[in-house]
C-alpha cells in the first residue's frame, strides 16, 4: 500500500482509505458527498484523506454497528472537533444516549430468557464475544452517572 506524508501524519488516496478501513470507495464517496468525511486535492485532483479522515470513518463504522443514524453521527463527529460544546447539543447528545441505553435495556430483557436456554457453551461463546464491550461500558457508566448528576 501506497502511503504518503503529509503534514505530521499521512494521507491516503480512496482506495488505500477503503481497504485500510474495510468500506467500499462508493462508501467513502457517501460518506464524503454528506459531509461525514473531508478530503482535500492533490495537483492532480485525487480526493486526499488523512489520518482524522481514518478515524472518522472507524468511528462512523463503529457507530453503524449500533445503528446509530447518520445523522446523529454527524452530530457526534462535529461535537468532537468542538472544543466547547453549546448546552443545547450537549444535552441532544445525553438524550440520545439515554435513548440508546433504553434500547439496550429492553434488547437484553428480550434476551435473557432466550440466553437462560442455551447450553453451557452457547453460554461461554456469547460471554466471550461481550466481556470488552461490557468491561468497557462497566468502567464508564458510573463516571457517567457522575457527571449527569452533579450537573443536574
Amino acid at each position: 500500500m501506497h502511503k504518503q506524508r503529509w503534514y505530521n501524519g499521512a494521507f491516503y488516496r480512496i482506495g488505500e482509505l477503503a481497504s485500510i478501513a474495510k468500506v467500499s470507495r462508493r462508501t467513502i464517496d457517501y460518506y464524503t458527498n454528506l459531509g461525514l468525511l473531508h478530503a482535500d486535492r492533490s495537483k492532480g485532483n485525487y480526493r486526499l484523506y488523512n489520518d482524522e479522515a481514518l478515524e472518522a470513518l472507524q468511528f462512523i463504522e463503529a457507530c453503524k454497528e449500533m445503528h446509530i443514524p447518520l445523522e446523529e453521527i454527524k452530530r457526534k463527529l462535529e461535537m468532537k472537533k468542538q472544543k466547547e460544546v453549546k448546552q443545547v447539543e450537549m444535552e441532544k447528545h445525553i438524550h440520545s444516549i439515554g435513548q440508546q441505553m433504553k434500547q439496550l435495556q429492553h434488547d437484553i430483557s428480550v434476551l435473557i430468557p432466550l440466553i437462560e436456554n442455551l447450553d453451557g457453551q452457547q453460554t461461554k461463546v456469547l460471554s466471550e464475544e461481550l466481556t470488552v464491550e461490557s468491561e468497557w461500558l462497566m468502567k464508564f457508566l458510573p463516571e457517567f452517572q457522575r457527571l449527569v448528576k452533579f450537573s443536574n
